[in-house]
């Protein structure tokens, strides 16, 4: 599976959804919808993001930057 920087995945692993930023060695550099602390997954741990999983996860964090839960 490719993963360009800039695509939108899953990973498999916890359920959390990510942009792509980058590889480094094995690993895929991930970044949460809304920015934050990047994290890395192995390349088979990932899945690519439904529409619909890349919009619950930017509403998610639109709605908690609105509570003030988020900088």
């Amino acid at each position: 599976m490719s993963l360009p920087v800039g695509s939108y995945v899953v990973d498999v692993r916890n359920g959390r959804v990510g942009r792509v930023m980058g590889h480094v060695g094995p690993y895929v550099q991930l970044r949460p919808i809304g920015g934050g602390r990047e994290w890395d997954c192995p390349p088979e741990g990932l899945r690519p993001a439904t529409d619909a999983e890349r919009i619950s996860a930017a509403t998610a964090y639109v709605n908690a930057r609105s509570r003030g839960e988020v900088p």
